[in-house]
């Protein structure tokens, strides 16, 4: 009996199972050829989890990114969120099964509009999912929230345009984004490769305390093996649309067991040694 409650327990954490997702693109200017960008991808996702997924540039991690979030279809496979597969389900009602999920994107200077102002940007989830239309007080007030939780000051921020900020406040504003709809699943696809150090260690300390505040997961989607240490806490490596490695970031640093883990650790020794 106790054992059967535990494995109800399981179930229970897991937000999301991805399972056998596979992928191809066709080869422009190539007749009837394809690439395979996904090769039978699985893993899971537990309720508040911080997922990494690592890889070199082009191994298919931006396109997990994009299907998990509906933004890319796959060929075929698996994506079990709170239980519901949103890969068989038609468009309308993927939608309102993941509207809990969203995406922070790699570049903060093109991800966001240079005609709306800071307030515009950050309530746009909202227009988009149709919430609180008939209230404009209502999205103003959850604007301010949202870029409270983000620690930029609302009165400072709201009517400003993005070529006013720097990058580090353009990714906040990123965020803010995606939290103003309250979801349980962020994919953050590289959001802090185009930060300098001190400024990517803010983002993910702000990142870490919203999962922790909120009850927030993220797959967060990264090149660079460093980053997933005291963030994540677990890690996946991807090889060419493969997942070779599953554990802790401390185990897999401390003792990869892949051939391509191994080239990662080593080229990051070195750059350390530099």
């Amino acid at each position: 009996m106790q054992k059967e409650e535990s494995n109800q327990q399981l179930r229970q954490d897991i937000l999301l199972q991805v399972s056998d997702l596979r992928k191809t693109y066709a080869i422009k200017g190539a007749d009837s050829k394809v690439a395979s960008v996904l090769n039978g991808v699985s893993f899971s996702l537990r309720e508040n989890e911080t997922l990494g997924l690592v890889g070199a540039s082009g191994a298919g991690k931006s396109t997990i990114g994009k299907v998990i979030a509906g933004l890319e279809s796959a060929d075929s496979g698996k994506l079990l969120y709170r239980g519901s597969d949103l890969l068989s389900m038609k468009a309308r009602a993927r939608k309102e099964a993941a509207r809990s999920i969203q995406m922070i994107f790699q570049d903060p200077y093109e991800s966001l509009s240079s005609r709306m102002t800071i307030e515009q940007l950050v309530a746009e989830p909202l227009v988009i999912q149709k919430l609180h239309k008939s209230d404009s007080e209502k999205r103003r007030l959850l604007v301010e929230e949202a870029l409270q939780e983000v620690s930029l000051a609302p009165q400072k921020y709201m009517h400003r345009y993005p070529h006013e900020l720097s990058g580090g406040e353009r990714q906040r504003v990123g965020l803010a984004r995606v939290f103003i709809t309250k979801p349980k699943l962020i994919v953050a696809d590289e959001p802090t490769s185009m930060l300098d150090t001190s400024l990517r260690l803010d983002l993910l300390g702000l990142m870490r305390e919203l999962c922790r505040r909120h009850g927030i997961a993220y797959l967060f989607i990264t090149h660079d093996l460093a980053l997933t240490r005291g963030f994540c806490d677990r890690l996946l490596v991807l090889d060419h649309g493969t997942i070779v490695e599953n554990g802790t970031p401390e185990e897999i640093t401390e003792n990869p067991q892949h051939p391509f883990t191994q080239k990662l650790m080593s080229a990051l020794v070195q750059l350390d040694q530099f």
